[in-house]
């Protein structure tokens, strides 16, 4: 009998274990499935394993010493758990990982070209950073200014705009909103629903836990690397459990 993913799943977690350093544990038999064309949110406390499940999935454990020491990560039904890191995104799977990590030095035209070079081998896709345009017009007026002289916000869109180059069928976000303005969160909020209705996949990391939950489809909440309570978004925004430990509701 095969063991596959499901077809619908673009992500599947089975039981995996992380490792940093050979003996700190971060995952503890972690399983999550996240359905193509859905919007999956990771919620939890600092330290819960929200951070380490994306880095296990995107294959950069590695770089930080640690390891996944058992499970399966499945994308698209195929085993990727050993697969190099730079392999993934030619795959179509990009992750935006907490703090931006833009090319300070480099103009925003030029992060989005070093950006598209990394990507070459993906099959089928025209770079044109006008897709990124679209979404961010801000970072088309700015397009010549050096990435380190932006906003914070700015900075988060270029962050995202590399990510969309590739056109991703599974984009993994960790923390998109922290520390912007409200008004810029909500244009990344919108920018997230709108990858979505146009056939993106996300696996949302998100502090605001109230927004993530208004926009993602299902939840899972994570408590000390694994799985402490999961269902439909709107069932997990409403659970008193949730509302008292994430959304500041209660005692």
């Amino acid at each position: 009998m095969s063991t596959a993913a499901p077809a619908t799943a673009a992500l599947a977690i089975e039981n995996a274990e992380v490792v940093y350093n050979h003996s700190v544990q971060a995952l503890r038999g972690l399983s999550i499935e996240v359905p193509a064309g859905k919007i999956v949110a990771l919620l939890g406390s600092n330290g819960a394993g929200k951070t380490t499940t994306l880095k296990a999935a995107s294959g950069i454990l590695p770089f930080e010493n640690g390891r996944v020491a058992s499970g399966r990560i499945r994308f698209f039904g195929e085993d990727i758990l050993h697969w190099p890191s730079h392999r993934l995104p030619r795959q179509g799977l990009a992750h935006v990982r907490e703090g931006r990590h833009v090319f300070e030095d480099l103009t925003i035209d030029e992060n989005l070209i070093a950006a598209g070079n990394a990507l070459i081998g993906r099959r089928g896709k025209a770079f044109d950073s006008e897709i990124v345009y679209e979404y961010f017009p801000r970072l088309k007026e700015r397009r010549k200014q050096l990435a380190g002289y932006l906003s914070g916000g700015e900075q988060q869109m270029l962050a995202i705009g590399r990510a969309l180059l590739g056109q991703p069928r599974l984009m993994l976000l960790d923390e998109p909103s922290l520390g912007l303005a409200p008004l810029v969160v909500s244009r990344i909020f919108e920018v997230i629903r709108e990858l979505n209705q146009s056939g993106a996949t996300i696996l949302l990391v998100e502090q605001n836990a109230r927004m993530a939950l208004k926009t993602a489809h299902r939840g899972y909440v994570l408590e000390t690397g694994n799985i402490a309570m999961t269902g439909p978004a709107a069932e997990l925004l409403s659970d008193a459990r949730v509302r008292s430990a994430y959304l500041g509701d209660g005692g």
